[in-house]
């Protein structure tokens, strides 16, 4: 049992706690024979909702928590205050090497919060960026700082433009990934203060692959597979994304139930619609990874269903097995 992945969940957190979270963990470990999940949380709770399935037990263990961080709390006072809720003690199982990542679809700001202070960073990385996968024309980009770091410096951007490169070369296999910057126009000149001061960086850094700026129109094209801004810009094409998805997914559903003709032509493409429906589903990349800490935290969205958390679950093998975070340490150069 030594040589499988340990991942902690995260039990309570989330809207649809604990009965999608317990699925999602027995879907992984169904899936994946590596993986040994620590359910934790309310105990009677977490119980009763693996009674529920056939799993193998060597690979669930079930740890008590006795409180709750809700979403609304104050994240710091919540992290300080309730040292026996799910999150922190999932991340205590990090830190002191028990587990080798973390899961969670409760508070976002609590999950922040607990990266940087209980799991904590690597020695010379400045600042820990949310950096989630998103859909495109192409496969997958990978959208770095998405919430976690609203008022970045240039030094930190260039720091996740070092991270996420390693993560897209090593977790989804994209050799020398392209890196571009979130501008409103494709000229270097272009740009906020933070843009125009980052960009030469990003130009004259020698570890990276930098295609300069990328408008966010151009996002969904994947004219880059890393795509670099600060979390106030991210977390916008984030939630924009999201929404003109759901808004879009909503428009053809309607067309094709319209009539009889439409419904028996939805009936003949369904096949094909639904696969590529599929791959522009948030639910199939698992959550976002907060990369540059000292053990890997996964944020996984607050209504996430079974499928999101078996897929984070999982993707944490991946990271794991990759060696991401020995490779974030090599990449990043440590200060004085």
């Amino acid at each position: 049992m030594s040589d499988m992945i340990r991942v902690a969940v995260d039990a309570m957190g989330g809207d649809n706690a604990p009965v999608e979270i317990v699925k999602g963990a027995v879907e992984a470990v169904n899936a994946d024979k590596r993986v040994k999940v620590y359910l934790v949380g309310i105990q009677a709770a977490v119980e009763a909702e693996l009674g529920r399935y056939t799993y193998n037990p060597a690979q669930v263990t079930v740890v008590p928590a006795t409180e709750i961080i809700e979403t609304a709390e104050p994240p710091v006072m919540a992290i300080r205050k309730k040292k026996d809720s799910s999150i922190v003690k999932a991340m205590q199982l990090v830190k002191d090497g028990t587990c080798d990542g973390f899961v969670s679809a409760g508070s976002t700001g609590a999950v922040l919060v607990g990266g940087q202070v209980i799991v904590g960073r690597i020695k010379g990385v400045e600042r820990a960026p949310l950096a989630p996968l998103i859909p495109t024309e192409n496969g997958v980009s990978l959208l770095i700082d998405c919430g976690a770091n609203v008022d970045a410096r240039p030094s930190h951007l260039v720091q996740f433009a070092k991270m996420g490169s390693v993560y897209m070369e090593n977790v989804m296999g994209i050799k020398n990934p392209r890196v571009g910057i979130v501008n409103i126009g494709a000229e270097e000149e272009k740009g906020n203060a933070l843009v125009k001061e980052t960009f030469p960086l990003l130009k004259n850094c020698p570890e990276i692959n930098f295609v300069g700026s990328v408008e966010a129109r151009d996002i969904p094209l994947g004219l880059a597979d890393v795509i670099v801004c600060e979390a106030f810009v991210g977390n916008v094409v984030l939630k924009m994304y999201e929404g003109v998805g759901a808004v879009f997914l909503k428009k053809i559903k309607g067309t094709l139930m319209s009539s009889l003709k439409t419904k028996i032509g939805a009936l003949l493409i369904k096949p094909a619609l639904k696969k590529t429906l599929k791959g522009f589903s948030t639910d199939e990349y698992g959550g976002a990874p907060m990369l540059g800490l000292s053990g890997l935290v996964v944020k996984s969205h607050g209504s996430s269903k079974a499928i999101e958390i078996r897929n984070s679950i999982l993707q944490c093998v991946t990271f794991t097995e990759q060696k991401i975070t020995d490779k974030i340490k090599e990449k990043i150069t440590l200060e004085d």
